[in-house]
């Protein structure tokens, strides 16, 4: 990483963070700090439980706590616990809560326009143009990648959207108990290994390794979630399998795939996969590749 990049990104944060008058006490000119603001706003007008506000916005515990009770206080929100599991806690707004969201839309709409309006209508779509990326990369920057317990929900949530979506771009679809096996048993350490990405806590990729003794060990469930497509997640991920593979001390891995998943192909080709004699029977396989691991 240079220097230059480091310093252009602080420069651009300290511009943003003026701009919008993150400094301020009162953000947009109401009684309330920008983080505070900002819970608020996420709660919505549905409510919204604590532990999946905390992973949405990256908070620690503590600190969300710390702002419910402030917004307690102000009598702008509540927070209960669910009938159902008392160790859920909801958040919701109350009247003045929602009246005080409904302003703090107004505001931001009002601040957006004043960014906007001395530029003129080519500056504007430039601005816009430019913000919208800066958006997506920064999304791209907030995907974390870790290992996770294969039998656990979210673990199991992303292997249905796999299959649901090998199902419906498959000529003739896809029956999970038709294809080669790689069950949480197989992708449990020592047998194998997961990983999800997630961003703002939620799951939105995940890729395993099966592993073989000493033979070639497979690359299974490599999927990545339409909303973060084109963010490098896929990239990502095959990388950081690889990275585990090496630790593992593999020499040689492996995977199939089917030739509806044109963008697949091209992720394993790019990556240095080369394509190979078919190496098992997958019934939905048409192409092979490997990936000889030196160093």
């Amino acid at each position: 990483m240079t220097a230059h990049a480091i310093r252009q990104i602080r420069s651009f944060n300290r511009t943003v963070t003026e701009c919008i008058g993150a400094l301020e006490d009162q953000f947009l000119g109401r009684a309330l700090p920008l983080g505070e603001a900002r819970v608020l706003w996420e709660i919505g007008i549905e409510g919204a439980e604590v532990r999946a506000l905390r992973g949405r916005l990256g908070l620690d515990s503590g600190y969300v706590s710390r702002i419910l009770r402030s917004l307690e206080r102000k009598r702008l929100a509540r927070v209960r616990s669910s009938k159902d599991d008392g160790r859920v806690r909801w958040a919701f707004l109350t009247k003045k809560g929602l009246d005080e969201r409904a302003e703090l839309d107004r505001r931001s709409d009002g601040l957006a326009l004043r960014i906007l309006e001395p530029l003129n209508e080519g500056q504007r779509a430039r601005l816009v143009t430019a913000v919208a990326e800066v958006e997506r990369l920064l999304q791209a920057a907030m995907v974390r990648i870790a290992v996770e317990d294969p039998a656990s929900p979210d673990a199991r949530w992303c292997f249905e959207q796999y299959f649901a979506e090998l199902a419906a771009r498959f000529e003739g679809g896809f029956d999970p108990k038709l294809s080669i096996s790689a069950d949480a048993r197989e992708l449990t350490p020592p047998s194998g290994v997961l990983l999800i990405a997630r961003l703002r806590d939620r799951p939105v990729g995940c890729a395993a390794l099966k592993f073989h003794g000493r033979g070639p060990v497979e690359v299974k469930r490599m999927w990545v979630a339409a909303e973060v497509r084109g963010l490098g997640v896929g990239r990502r991920l095959l990388g950081e399998i690889e990275r585990c593979a090496r630790e593992a001390g593999v020499k040689v891995l492996r995977l199939e795939t089917n030739r509806a998943l044109n963008e697949a192909i091209a992720l394993y080709q790019g990556a240095g996969f080369v394509e190979v004699d078919a190496f098992n029977a997958e019934p939905y396989a048409h192409r092979w590749f490997e990936k000889k691991l030196y160093g």
